[in-house]
C-alpha cells in the first residue's frame, strides 16, 4: 500500500496533441515523473486536459496511452488516491476510469482541506471574465443530448472529427508570458471574487497553460499548473506549503 503523504497536482498533458511522436515522448516524460513521485504521493490530482481528446462510447475508448494508463493503475493498485478532472478537451469522461483505476471523476470544482489548509480546485475552463465563446460551447458539449448524438456516430468518424478539432488547441502555439495586469489573468480575477465570500489558502487551476504562483488578498495564493509541452510543471503539497515545480524542462 502507498505510504506517501504528499499531494501532487498536474494538468494539461494533452496526450495525443502535436502528432504521434511528440505525444509518445511526452507520455514517456510523464511516466518518468510519476515514477519519481511514487514513493511519497498519497493523492494525485490530474486536473483536466490529460488527453487532447477523450470520448467513452459504451464499449469503445480512444486508442493509445497504454503506458500512461498502466502507470496510473500501478499507483492506484498501491493505494494512491487518484482524481481526474474533466477539462475542455476531455470533458466526456464517464465511468471507464472509475471502473479500471478506481479514480474519482471531478466535473467542476473540488474543495478539500488537508493539514488545516483549504484548496479550491478546478480545471479553470469557463471561469472568470474570459472564455466567453467557450462558455457557450461548454453548455452544448456537456449536455446529455449532445453526448447522446455524438455516441451515435461511428468511432472512426467521431474520433477523427474530434481529433481534427482538438489539434487547433493553443497548446501548440507560442509560449505566453504573464504580465502583472489584474484584468488580464482571468483566473486570478475569479479567485479574488471567490475570496470575497469564502477564504481558501490555495486556488489551483490548469487550462491557461501558464505556470503561475500569484499572491492574492489575505495571504491566499493562486497556482496555475502550466502544461507539459513547453513547461513540464506541477505542484506538490507537503503538509505545510504548496510549491510549483518543474520536471525535466522540454527542449
Amino acid at each position: 500500500m502507498a505510504t506517501g503523504k504528499k499531494l501532487y497536482f498536474a494538468s494539461d498533458f494533452h496526450l495525443g496533441a502535436n502528432g504521434y511522436a511528440s505525444s509518445r515522448e511526452r507520455e514517456k516524460r510523464i511516466i518518468r515523473w510519476l515514477d519519481s513521485i511514487k514513493d511519497d504521493v498519497a493523492e494525485l490530482f490530474l486536473m483536466g486536459d490529460v488527453f487532447d481528446f477523450w470520448f467513452e462510447y459504451k464499449t469503445v475508448v480512444p486508442k493509445g496511452y497504454i503506458r500512461f494508463l498502466g502507470k496510473l493503475a500501478e499507483l492506484t493498485d498501491a493505494g494512491v488516491k487518484l482524481y481526474l478532472f474533466k477539462g475542455n478537451h476531455d470533458m466526456w469522461m464517464f465511468d471507464y476510469f472509475v471502473k479500471e483505476l478506481g479514480a474519482t471523476i471531478i466535473t467542476n470544482e473540488l474543495v478539500i482541506e488537508r493539514s488545516g489548509q483549504t484548496f479550491y480546485l478546478h480545471h479553470g475552463d469557463g471561469l472568470g471574465p474570459g472564455d466567453k465563446f467557450y462558455k457557450f460551447l461548454k453548455k452544448i458539449f456537456r449536455s446529455g443530448f449532445c453526448q447522446w448524438l455524438f455516441a451515435r456516430i461511428h468511432p472512426n468518424l467521431g474520433v477523427g472529427i474530434a481529433n481534427a478539432w482538438s489539434q487547433q488547441s493553443r497548446i501548440a502555439g507560442a509560449k505566453d508570458e504573464y504580465k502583472i495586469q489584474h484584468q488580464q489573468e482571468w483566473l486570478e480575477a475569479y479567485s479574488i471574487e471567490v475570496l470575497k465570500n469564502r477564504y481558501f489558502n490555495y486556488f489551483v487551476f490548469g487550462h491557461r497553460h501558464l505556470p503561475l504562483d500569484i499572491a492574492l488578498p489575505g495571504n491566499s495564493r493562486y497556482i496555475n499548473l502550466g502544461e507539459w509541452v513547453n513547461y513540464n510543471t506541477y505542484a506538490v503539497f507537503d503538509g505545510t506549503e504548496l510549491k510549483l515545480k518543474y520536471f525535466e524542462k522540454a527542449q
